[in-house]
């Protein structure tokens, strides 16, 4: 029976791994079942449980696991996590620039400058070593990503892991959670804000936001006669898809970009409701039963899924889909979100077209994009593990930058996030097919920061109570400082200067510092409306990106 007792009090491989598994299985069962009043640490409970089993087997028992393997998961957790995210939002990534994203980007700049600037304060003013301080950061802001950058930046400058960079994350994590949400009710304190009449004012904006919808019109402005379907852009200066028409004659047909256009026709236009003024210009908006006006076709709409690999990042016109089947594309829908079918838009696995045309045809359209779901589930382990290579190989380039003795390394996380984010930004573009299902992605991810925390945690956990006793308290209270004040203050400017919606600035600042429990809390108060869901989306990804370069940055310029 050794080899089983080996498995549990040895100090092999095997025994490492089992320990990994019991502990991250551990973690994962006390945040499912540990809360708050609805408030739980979730998988940070793995980086504790970690800290705990280190503490009472190393000190007590003298039982010790293997070094190389922790190493490994730790790098190897860190690089599935961060790329895993950087898939997640390379999509959306530019274009969360784009009107209105620039200003709540601009506030989730500030919260994470502010962030660095109070913990380098605090270093100044305390004497507390920078390491300690970036560590509290990041648990402050409940940011692991940036915790797992500065560890790594700091052993490539000295050679050697410091313990205390994890400690002082797992002192500051707790109230961190705590304190994001707490900054968003003193936000609401100070304002004075009403969740009822926020409602209000956010409903009465409601028509105003940005979707994709179609409108049936009489064409009667004389500058429509004559005019090609393709030419209505320059005409009104906005993009539009015609899917069907009725001439004067009362014949339906499905027109295509050469369509000549006539005063008198019965059109069906597809656009963004935002330019439904400048549409309706070209005529009066009519109610048109398009099944009873059918005679020689009969025109269906029909969803249609981009499964085949070979569409993947091809422009819509180089498709030639009208010439083809004679059909229309209208609509795409991508990642939950509804988009023209212009010509220019390049098409990327998983997308959901909205296809109308004769039955026939439009079948025929469903079996050459493949319209199967379970082709999608198969995750595309060539280009994750591809994109690895190369985030990794970035991510060791050496760049010189001045004032710095050492040269700037993005590292193992850095350089991963990065190719991450281009690749699902223009992987379709490069005819690189990214796309993961949403169950993998998380899949994916869960299982990187598990390892990554478990591994963290065995490494911190000798001296973690030593530590605590010895003043390692004060890291608390130091992290309450960076938490609140940085919010409070942007969110402040953001309510005020900005004139941002509650619900906005609740998603902007759960988004700023990437917290999921107070993504839930925000979400949770409103019934009615996804604007925190919304604003988070959009400051996630920059600020993702900025706490793994900040990370190493506190490193570089301050140890």
């Amino acid at each position: 029976m050794n080899w089983f007792t080996n498995l549990f009090v040895g100090t092999g491989i095997a025994h490492t791994i089992v320990m990994l598994a019991i502990v991250i299985a551990a973690g994962i069962f006390l945040g499912a079942k540990l809360k708050f009043k609805g408030i739980s640490l979730g998988i940070t409970w793995i980086l504790f449980c970690a800290i705990a089993y280190s503490h009472f087997a190393c000190n007590h028992f003298g039982m010790h696991l293997n070094a190389d393997v922790l190493n490994f998961a730790k790098d190897l957790g860190l690089i599935l996590f961060v790329y895993s995210i950087g898939l997640q939002v390379g999509p959306g990534f530019f274009s969360s620039f784009g009107k209105g994203g620039i200003k709540l980007n601009m506030i989730a700049f500030g919260v994470v400058f502010l962030g660095c600037l109070a913990a380098y304060l605090i270093h100044v003013i305390s004497g507390e070593d920078i390491a300690v301080m970036t560590g509290v950061l990041f648990g402050a802001v409940t940011n692991t990503p940036g915790l797992g950058a500065a560890q790594q930046t700091y052993q490539d400058l000295t050679g050697a892991a410091n313990p205390d960079i994890a400690s002082g994350y797992a002192m500051a994590y707790p109230l961190g959670v705590v304190g994001i949400i707490l900054s968003l009710l003193l936000i609401r304190w100070i304002f004075r804000i009403k969740l009822e009449k926020e409602e209000e004012l956010v409903q009465a904006e409601k028509g105003e936001e940005r979707q994709v919808t179609h409108f049936d019109m009489e064409l009667t402005n004389p500058q429509v006669e004559g005019i090609r379907v393709r030419d209505l852009k320059l005409l009104t200066h906005v993009n539009i898809v015609v899917t069907r028409r009725i001439d004067t004659n009362g014949v339906e047909m499905m027109p295509d970009a050469d369509t000549v256009l006539h005063v008198g026709d019965k059109v069906r236009f597809v656009g963004d409701v935002q330019n439904e003024r400048t549409i309706l210009l070209l005529g009066p908006q009519i109610e048109v039963t398009w099944e009873e006006k059918e005679k020689d076709v009969h025109l269906v709409s029909k969803h249609i899924i981009v499964s085949k690999p070979k569409y993947n990042g091809r422009l819509i016109r180089d498709l030639r889909i009208r010439e083809a089947f004679n059909v229309t594309i209208s609509r795409v829908r991508r990642a939950g979100i509804e988009l023209l079918a212009t010509s220019d838009l390049r098409l990327q696995m998983g997308d959901r077209l909205t296809v109308v045309g004769e039955q026939e045809a439009v079948e025929r359209v469903s079996k050459a994009f493949g319209n199967s779901t379970k082709k999608l589930e198969a995750p595309n382990l060539a280009s994750l593990f591809f994109g690895i290579v190369l985030g990794v190989a970035f991510g060791s380039i050496p760049f010189a930058l001045p004032g710095l003795s050492q040269p700037f390394k993005l590292g193992l996380a850095g350089g991963s996030l990065i190719i991450a984010i281009l690749m699902g930004a223009f992987g379709a573009k490069w005819h690189v097919v990214t796309y993961t299902t949403t169950s993998a992605n998380l899949m994916i991810r869960e299982i990187g920061i598990s390892l990554f925390l478990a591994a963290v945690g065995f490494g911190a956990g000798e001296g973690f109570v030593d530590t605590l006793v010895n003043g390692g308290y004060v890291w608390i209270g130091y992290g309450v400082i960076i938490t609140l004040l940085p919010l409070l203050i942007m969110g402040i400017i953001g309510r005020k200067s900005m004139k941002l919606d509650y619900f906005t600035l609740m998603g902007t600042i759960a988004g700023s510092t990437t917290d999921p429990p107070a993504l839930a809390y925000a979400t949770g108060q409103s019934t009615s409306n996804d604007r925190a869901a919304v604003a988070y989306s959009t400051v996630y990804p920059l600020t993702m990106f900025l706490r793994v370069l900040t990370g190493q940055l506190m490193i570089l310029c301050f140890l």
